[in-house]
């Protein structure tokens, strides 16, 4: 199935009573990947090796060394399949269609094994309440085409302008990427100082994981699409929380400080029914972060970065011309 794509929204609605069956579904799936990605690659600071990255078309694992080859796995929301590639010109792929979890869990580790790959983890999932083991998960098994294809649409929106947001700082950043236990796309900004131990506590999360994701300071943004309780945000948070950060004016004027996340959140809503949802959302990304460096005493002249006036696409062309 291939899609029109001048017929797609940019900014889709995602409203969770009509989609959160294939939200729940599409998250384990996206961890069983994962953890394929998590057990094959070397540790990265942060737990950065683990994330999913976004593509023009949907989520990938990026290269993994695995032996003498590396191999890669990615999501296809338009074409609606998993491909799994190799180094040597090898090609598998799964439909993506309704199927249970352990349907899902078992291709893959079939599909794999058959390119005499066999990575080990812990199967079930994280950050997830009530996780079932992946190879017993028959609950869950919802396939939507048209709601998959709406989810990586609106991330692909944000990750345009989470990107752009990203080249605007000089110091240690992550990439714009996916957690899939989070289930959540984010960009992280270190002011180049250590923090305070984390205590930990994350539900379906070891410890020592957080402790070390949160070993220095950061300014933190993100979109998650939500679920029954909260619809789809964009939140920004610091860690760790300067005290007068919640009390902070933030713009655009939708956007407010949510005592019990512990973050500043702009509602999906709100960015993809603005004038200019792009503005909307930079607005945001900027004056949180803002928010979090001037509480912080962040060396903001230090890391900051302004870029140098580009040429217009259309000066470039008329110069090759």
């Amino acid at each position: 199935m291939t899609s029109d794509s001048s017929r797609i929204e940019p900014w889709p609605s995602l409203p969770f009573s009509e989609w959160g069956d294939t939200s729940e579904t599409l998250h384990l799936w996206t961890q069983i990947v994962g953890k394929v990605r998590l057990s094959l690659t070397p540790w990265l600071n942060h737990s950065w090796h683990v994330t999913l990255y976004p593509t023009a078309r949907g989520l990938t694992t990026g290269p993994i060394p695995a032996g003498r080859c590396t191999i890669e796995l990615a999501f296809d929301f338009f074409d609606h399949r998993l491909s799994i590639t190799t180094s040597a010109g090898e090609l598998r792929t799964i439909a993506l269609e309704p199927m249970s979890v352990a349907a899902f869990y078992r291709a893959i580790m079939a599909e794999l094994k058959s390119l005499h790959i066999e990575p080990t983890f812990f199967g079930e999932p994280n950050e997830v309440a009530d996780p079932i083991p992946f190879a017993d998960d028959e609950q869950h098994a919802s396939y939507d085409p048209g709601y998959a294809q709406r989810f990586w649409v609106a991330m692909s929106s944000a990750t345009r302008v989470m990107s752009e947001f990203r080249a605007r700082f000089l110091g240690k950043c992550s990439p714009v990427h996916f957690f899939w236990g989070s289930f959540d796309l984010a960009v992280t900004r270190f002011s180049g100082k250590a923090a305070p131990t984390h205590p930990g506590g994350v539900p379906g999360l070891p410890d020592w994981v957080t402790v070390e994701a949160y070993s220095h300071e950061v300014s933190s943004a993100g979109f998650w699409t939500g679920n029954a309780e909260v619809p789809p945000i964009f939140y920004s948070y610091a860690y760790p929380t300067p005290e007068a950060f919640g009390s902070q004016a933030v713009r655009p004027s939708d956007a407010y400080f949510h005592k019990d996340l512990g973050e500043f959140v702009l509602p999906y809503d709100a960015v993809r029914q603005a004038d200019s949802p792009e503005n909307h959302l930079m607005e945001f990304l900027q004056s949180t972060y803002e928010a979090a460096a001037e509480t912080g005493a962040w060396d903001r002249k230090a890391l900051e970065f302004t870029a140098p006036r580009e040429v217009s696409t259309t000066s470039r062309t008329s110069d090759n011309a």
